[in-house]
């Protein structure tokens, strides 16, 4: 049974309900969930708990998708549950937050260098305290071409504009310039793409939780810079607090 996936209608979603549609050892399916799922769009799982009628606290320490279901990974007590039992699902909401953060950054920051050098990214990875990306550019001085593109971003995120999110049929949406930024890479193929669009930025077919508003990101900052080849460069950065 395919998996509802609550966190692409309401990123904020820090808690829902939900039934048990199967266990499999430590792994507990729900009909739906707000738990987001590695290695969907690159982020680190969702982790944090899943509430029992009788109020025992299940820790759920993984999440993974698994064709069109989702797979909660539970620490100990998923003998406890049987298919058709409600539950509450509680995510660690501060550390979702933060991938929330460097996601929606890091379409900015795809967005300025594919603009200014056709970029694409190659790859890349989203934890809650750091995030990297891949990118194919051909420039001498990527580095620095890297670092002008943060500051831009940075500049980007403070003027608050508003994150949207909708759907658009596949066809329509594969007509939209630069609908796809990573390199070698297509959205799946079904009948609708969800579409993040920050406007005058950045409009990407993406199915990950983002922020609402870019003035919610305090800026990011470069950690580290690193060559992975010609034409493969790799950025590590965190959010400007950190």
């Amino acid at each position: 049974m395919a998996t509802r996936l609550l966190f692409q209608e309401d990123s904020y979603l820090k808690e829902f309900d939900a039934t048990v549609t199967r266990v499999d050892g430590n792994r507990v399916y729900l009909d739906a969930t707000a738990f987001h799922p590695r290695p969907s769009g690159g982020l680190d799982a969702d982790t944090g708990k899943l509430v029992l009628p009788d109020g025992t606290t299940l820790r759920v320490v993984d999440t993974l998708a698994e064709g069109d279901e989702v797979a909660h990974i539970v620490e100990e007590g998923a003998e406890r549950l049987q298919p058709g039992m409600r539950v509450h699902g509680v995510i660690d909401w501060e550390r979702r937050y933060r991938m929330m953060q460097l996601h929606t950054a890091s379409h900015v920051l795809a967005a300025v260098l594919y603009e200014r050098y056709g970029a694409r990214v190659t790859g890349g990875h989203i934890a809650p305290d750091m995030a990297r990306d891949d990118f194919e550019i051909a420039v001498d001085d990527w580095k620095n071409a890297i670092m002008e593109a943060v500051e831009e971003t940075n500049r980007i995120l403070k003027r608050c504009i508003e994150v949207k999110i909708y759907w658009l049929p596949r066809e329509e949406a594969m007509r939209i310039p630069g609908i796809v930024k990573l390199a070698d890479k297509m959205p799946p193929d079904v009948e609708k793409l969800r579409i993040v669009e920050i406007p005058g930025i950045d409009i990407q077919a993406d199915g990950g939780p983002h922020v609402r508003n870019t003035c919610e990101i305090p800026g990011i900052r470069v950690v580290k810079l690193q060559s992975r080849g010609r034409r493969r460069k790799r950025a590590y950065y965190t959010l400007a607090e950190s």
